[in-house]
């Protein structure tokens, strides 16, 4: 989605007065928008417009009928502040990106409905109570399936089959990140490789670990999915190219912006559907009744250019597998 495509769908939230004035007998519905990317971030960008042009399928035209208000959480320090200055404009129902834009927002309210895009464990995370009948005023969309943890490691072994150590980027204040680890190295013990599991709450931290963990041969590296390493995804990337580490990502722009491979369900998709469950909340239904969904797309990712540059050979069984290959 290029920048003017997504200024373009966007085009009402910015002048929507002139249009409300002219609706006047219309009323407008208000969504407040919590998403955890920075401003200025294309991949959010994208996830945004996918989620504006879902909505505008269903019925709900910016500017016309509907009202969002839009706040970039690039730093998670700011998600709280975020939340009370949406809350504040009174909207009918939320819309969050990410477990701790979630709970930021629950923090601020436990009564206007929220929708969310994605979360690794909505369940342990305490963001619902079940995931069949969520119970409170928060319902959406897993990103995550555990089975996950064993293909990551699956595919790292085919594109880079002499790894016999591996890096795992986790977030261990989470229950995801606990899991996703878990996974893994349930896997681990079947394929014959040495795990190291390297927290990622400090830039430097990560830095100093993997330059640690690269003195041995045999190292590969998998980034398992959390809120921490998507603001520090151009740093991991670069360490990774820099060590001349295979890496497996857990989401597809992690190898569009020059990741070797990703794996992982198709994020886009999420925002789409959060529109469905958006537009049945406008419409009288209650996030409590809404089940959360899992993901119905998976998606690998390879990008040919860092195989070539790490002096990797794709295998055909590989490329054949791949829903797109990045030249």
């Amino acid at each position: 989605m290029r920048r003017r495509e997504f200024i373009r769908l966007l085009g009402g939230v910015a002048t929507w007065p002139l249009a409300a004035r002219a609706q006047e007998r219309e009323r407008i519905r208000r969504i407040g928008a919590l998403i955890n990317f920075a401003a200025d971030d294309m991949e959010g960008q994208r996830r945004f417009a996918a989620f504006l042009q879902a909505l505008q399928e269903a019925g709900w035209e910016v500017g016309r009928n509907v009202r969002v208000d839009i706040r970039w959480a690039g730093d998670v320090e700011f998600n709280s502040k975020h939340a009370m200055e949406l809350l504040a404009l009174a909207p009918d129902v939320f819309l969050a990106a990410g477990a701790p834009t979630v709970r930021a927002l629950q923090k601020a309210t436990r009564t206007v409905p929220i929708v969310f895009t994605s979360s690794a464990d909505p369940v342990g995370a305490g963001l619902v109570a079940n995931l069949a009948r969520p119970g409170g005023n928060a319902t959406g969309f897993s990103s995550f399936d555990y089975n996950i943890g064993g293909k990551w490691l699956e595919f790292l072994k085919q594109i880079a089959p002499n790894v016999t150590r591996v890096a795992i980027l986790r977030d261990p204040d989470i229950p995801a990140g606990i899991g996703q680890f878990g996974a893994v190295q349930t896997a681990a013990g079947y394929v014959g490789v040495e795990l190291h599991p390297i927290d990622t709450r400090d830039s430097g931290e990560i830095e100093q670990a993997i330059a640690s963990f690269t003195r041995r041969p045999g190292g590969g590296l998998i980034v398992t999915q959390n809120t921490s390493v998507l603001f520090r995804r151009k740093l991991i990337i670069a360490l990774a190219a820099s060590h001349r580490l295979p890496a497996v990502y857990a989401s597809r722009f992690f190898a569009m912006d020059g990741g070797l491979l990703s794996f992982g369900p198709n994020l886009l998709d999420n925002y789409r559907r959060a529109a469905g469950y958006v537009d049945r909340i406008l419409r009288g239904e209650k996030p409590a009744d809404m089940p959360v969904q899992a993901p119905t797309k998976y998606e690998l990712v390879i990008n040919l250019k860092t195989a070539k540059a790490l002096g990797i050979e794709v295998p055909p069984t590989l490329f054949a597998r791949a829903d797109e290959v990045i030249e």
